[in-house]
């Protein structure tokens, strides 16, 4: 305060000097407030001025008191004075809200008298329960004149008053609080019902009505100002037909709705939420016990069940709510053995946060990360997953569900110790929040005055001193709660797993087995067994790996649990760290850097292609802590590297080793990147990214083996008589590789001047050969299958033929098949001027000037049909076949060609080989609607895809959608696709190829 008395210096008198050291902000508006009526004589009082000094908000208390004082009459007045200096409780209770609440000040200044409910609910009793309640707001509508909304609203206030009085004084604390307002909740409830039954008795003759509280008032855990959640469920009275009956209790339920609700004379009481009832909305008002049973049993989601488990009767008849509550039960906690239930239900805590906006994320207490709701939901979780087989873990109140599972060692008592704290910290913020002007919000307060006063008001829960700065300390507590509730919401779930395999100390509470197998079935885990093992295998031991392991498991597990088959995750984790768990970096870098955990536990689960590239050299990790690591890299480094590397070593297949041991690095960093969805936002566009990486990777490496086999056949028979080039084909050519293609090419050489073409043609035989050889022979090395098959005559024919001999071939035999064939040929390797010339002896013959004779398009057609209707694999799917299947690659790869081929000799843009840009080429030379190549595209862009998500995820290639579920769910996840989706992929796959196949029907065959 010495600081506000310097600022102050001669300017004030000396009684505001006074009321500057108890903290009043208005030193001259309160000595005017202490001289004017009701307040003579109290100006130097120095019980009452330090009384108002201790209140949250010295300025604010005094104005209320002043108003009140002023509204009071004569005799209410001198009474109120009285006993304001000579009650310690009165004077600190009724100051004590003054001094948080205007919106109750207001109250207080249009009902003078009803500052005596601070006396009598205090002399009634210490904990007023439902039937205090419903006694004082009967008493309150029959002893008033008037309407009998107005009186209930008024009553309902004084109650509210009694409460909030008590609540920041500390008579109570947060549990007590919220467990009164729920009680007023219903006996508001209750009395509202009475009323609306004297005003329809015809309809109260007709049904019997139970109104269930929802949410926090079936919890018994109110907030001050919230909507109460409620369902309604109604039965006939004995010679009521059902019909007659819901009309009934229909117009009763509308009724009560109404009188807490409406806006009238002295405002909402609270708005009646019943949206959480079968159907929402769109659902009857009121349903029989029958219609709730047969709803939740056919229709409900996994939300459903767990917002049902707070329901509690509230209000009406009493025997029916609790048989509704005894039917729903056995359903409620059987949810968590529905499908994907800890995926629903995470998913929607996302849903929840992705819904606030951004201009509000960092003010929400309730709904934000680090939250209320992070609490609640982790609770939730744990209770549904659990409360199966513990009946002690059935409560729904949140505190009392987080102090039965840590009694039942599902979460650590520290944990739960640290939880709790933070729970009724956050609350506690909320409730002084609201009661400021009795309004519905969960934001933190911009202005310094309101954080101020609630930093005073909050005073006995701040770990700091708030004198100095109360808004700073205020912040610093909030903000360290919001972490330790984001910190634990994350391990909740999953750190009482590793208590369940490590040693405890004797007496320590923990998961017993199978409560750990329950939890980890929940999660999503198909061999709880064999998972339980990886982490007692983890986690168990006094080392240091053990200790860093301990702390990362917890997350890493939810992250596992987040993928289609965290089985694997867990099983690669394991295998990594036993590879890598005495490497100092290694447990560094994931307790460091939480991004290159979480990028770690989302590869080790994603499939079983990027796995086993990284397990092969687990030192890779290294990539994911890297800002840059997953970025791929260009033709001209890798090669470099290889090249570098092949040099170093003593032997061509040395050599080749070392350039597999660099393309197996680089393809995992590919496929990690693909994973994470980091080589691009648009699909077609990490497509593009992923098919030029592994094109230039292959290149390399061919260019590196190329290079080793050649220096290896010098070293045994001297200078090689002929250069060699390395032509690309097939989708290699078209730079649209995918994760498990195999190379196509075509090998041509040409003599040295001086040279035996004979020797030349053996010497070209031999590397090449070599070449194929060591780049596909057994080895912890994937291999890279070289395939020459599209050459002259095939497989029949020489594997190398000199530029001379493709030239004479091509003009005598060549067919329109190999035409086409040739319009994906692109130099990668080898000799680049013999490469040069390659291309330009098949650019006349893939691009003819005089287009595609009719024989010629007949005999791509019939080629075409007879693929199709036999090299489908027996059993395949033909509409989902992603090669040859309708609408495939096939489909749309051929039309593009046939486009290509009849009109690239006037269309620069046409000779490509790549399939995306000939497609838009075309388009822009009106050879293709616009909307025909949209949908050619997408199909193509969809197929590939799906390819390249059948080869991350099962760690081989195929053409078709998985048959096993978890492998589908993968290739799903891979797409976009949600948890349970992965139906939704087959159909928009269906969907999308059949119109693709409509577009091939009509340019390709030419159908109408």
């Amino acid at each position: 305060m010495a600081v506000e008395e310097q600022r102050a210096g001669s300017r004030v008198s000396r009684p505001e000097i006074r009321l500057v050291r108890r903290g009043f902000t208005d030193p001259a508006r309160a000595v005017r407030l202490l001289e004017g009526p009701g307040l003579e004589g109290l100006a130097d009082d120095p019980v009452l001025l330090d009384a108002l000094g201790a209140t949250a908000d010295p300025d604010l208390a005094l104005l209320g008191l002043a108003r009140l004082l002023e509204a009071a009459d004569e005799a209410e007045r001198h009474t109120l004075r009285d006993t304001l200096t000579t009650s310690k409780p009165l004077r600190d209770r009724l100051l004590g809200v003054l001094g948080v609440s205007t919106a109750l000040a207001d109250h207080l200044a249009r009902h003078p008298h009803d500052w005596h409910a601070l006396v009598t609910f205090e002399l009634r009793d210490m904990h007023p329960g439902p039937a205090d309640f419903r006694r004082a707001l009967a008493e309150g509508v029959r002893g008033a004149g008037g309407s009998p909304e107005n009186a209930l609203r008024i009553a309902y206030r004084r109650c509210l008053l009694a409460i909030a009085a008590r609540d920041l004084t500390g008579t109570t604390d947060l549990a007590q609080t919220a467990a009164e307002l729920a009680d007023l909740a219903g006996a508001t409830l209750q009395t509202a019902l009475d009323l609306a039954a004297e005003q329809d008795p015809e309809a109260a003759a007709a049904c019997r009505l139970a109104v269930i509280g929802m949410g926090k008032c079936g919890g018994r855990e109110l907030n001050y100002v919230s909507d109460v959640d409620v369902i309604f469920v109604a039965e006939p009275r004995e010679g009521v037909d059902e019909h007659t009956a819901v009309k009934a209790a229909t117009r009763l339920a509308a009724a009560l709705t109404r009188l807490c609700s409406d806006t009238t004379g002295e405002g909402t009481i609270w708005p009646v939420d019943a949206n959480l009832r079968p159907e929402g909305r769109n659902g009857p008002l009121v349903r029989t016990l029958a219609s709730h049973l047969a709803y939740y049993q056919r229709w409900a989601k996994t939300w459903e069940f767990q917002a049902l488990l707070k329901a509690r009767p509230v209000a009406g008849d009493a025997e029916l709510g609790a048989a509704y509550v005894e039917a729903l039960a056995p359903m409620v906690w059987q949810a968590a053995a529905r499908e994907n239930f800890v995926t629903d239900v995470q998913q929607m805590r996302r849903r929840v946060i992705d819904s606030i906006p951004a201009t509000e994320l960092d003010r929400q207490l309730k709904l934000g990360p680090g939250g209320l709701r992070d609490v609640e939901f982790s609770v939730q979780l744990l209770q549904l997953v659990h409360g199966r087989t513990d009946p002690a873990l059935r409560s729904g109140n949140t505190l009392e569900a987080l102090a039965a599972l840590s009694r039942g060692g599902y979460v650590g008592r520290a944990d739960a110790a640290s939880l709790d704290t933070a729970y009724r910290f956050l609350r506690s913020l909320e409730h002084r929040i609201q009661l400021h002007r009795l309004r519905r919000t969960h934001l933190m307060p911009t202005a310094e005055e309101d954080q101020r006063r609630l930093a005073r008001s909050l005073a006995a829960l701040i770990n700091d001193d708030t004198r100095s700065d109360p808004v700073a300390a205020l912040q610093r507590e909030w903000k360290r709660h919001a972490v330790e509730v984001r910190r634990l919401h994350e391990k909740l779930f999953y750190r009482p797993l590793l208590d369940a395999v490590a040693e405890l100390p004797p007496g320590a509470a923990g998961l017993t087995p199978d409560a750990a197998r329950a939890r980890l079935e929940a999660l999503g885990y198909a061999d709880p067994a064999a998972a339980l093992r990886h982490l007692s295998a983890l986690a168990s031991g006094v080392s240091r790996k053990a200790a860093i392991q301990r702390t990362l498991l917890p997350v890493l597990l939810g992250w596992f649990a987040e993928s289609a088959d965290p089985d694997a995750g867990l099983l690669n984790f394991r295998q990594v760290s036993d590879a890598l768990g005495r490497t100092p970096w290694y447990l560094r870098l994931l307790r460091d850097e939480s991004a290159a955990a979480e990028q770690l536990a989302r590869v080790l689960s994603a499939g079983r292609l990027a796995p086993d590239l990284l397990l092969r050299a687990p030192e890779a990790v290294a990539m994911l802590g890297d800002p840059q690591g997953l970025v791929p890299r260009g033709r001209a480094a890798l090669q470099s590297e290889i090249l570098a590397a092949g040099g170093r070593a003593g032997s061509a297949a040395a050599a080749v080793a070392a350039a597999r041991s660099v393309r197996r690095r680089e393809l995992f960093r590919t496929a990690a990147a693909d994973v994470l969805g980091r080589l691009g936002d648009d699909p077609a566009e990490a497509l593009d990214v992923a098919g030029e990486a592994l094109t230039a990777l292959n290149a390399a490496t061919l260019q590196g083996a190329l290079s080793a086999c050649v220096a290896g056949w010098e070293a045994e028979h001297g200078d090689l008589p002929t250069r060699i080039a390395v032509i690309a084909m097939g989708r290699f050519g078209g730079h649209e590789l995918g994760y498990g293609s195999d190379a196509d090419v075509l090998f041509v050489h040409e003599p040295l001047l001086g040279s035996l073409e004979q020797d030349a043609a053996r010497a070209a035989q031999a590397v090449c050969n070599e070449l194929r050889t060591l780049l596909a022979a057994p080895s912890t090395e994937p291999p890279l299958l070289v395939d020459a098959d599209l050459r002259p005559e095939g497989r029949s024919g020489p594997l190398v033929r000199t530029l001379a001999s493709y030239a004479a071939y091509y003009r005598r035999w060549s067919h329109a098949w190999e035409s086409q064939a040739l319009l994906r040929a692109e130099p990668v390797a080898g000799d680049e001027e013999l490469g040069a010339r390659f291309r330009q002896l098949i650019d006349p013959l893939r691009y003819p000037g005089t287009g595609v004779p009719e024989r010629d398009l007949m005999e791509i057609r019939r080629i075409k049909a007879r693929i199709e209707a036999e090299r489908l694999p027996r059993g395949a799917d033909p509409t989902t076949h992603t090669k040859i299947g309708r609408g495939g690659l096939a489909d749309v790869e051929w039309t593009v060609q046939l486009l290509q081929l009849q009109h690239g000799h006037e269309v620069p843009g046409l000779r490509t080989t790549r399939t995306r840009a000939a497609l838009a080429a075309a388009v822009g030379a009106a050879l293709v609607e616009p909307a025909d190549a949209e949908v050619l595209e997408a199909a193509w862009v969809l197929a590939s895809r799906v390819r390249s998500a059948v080869m991350l995820v099962r760690g081989r290639p195929g053409d078709s959608f998985p048959g096993e579920a978890r492998e589908l769910a993968g290739v799903a996840r891979y797409l976009g696709y949600g948890a349970g989706h992965s139906g939704e992929l087959v159909d928009d796959y269906r969907r999308t190829t059949r119109r693709a196949r409509a577009v091939v029907d009509r340019l390709f065959y030419g159908s109408a």
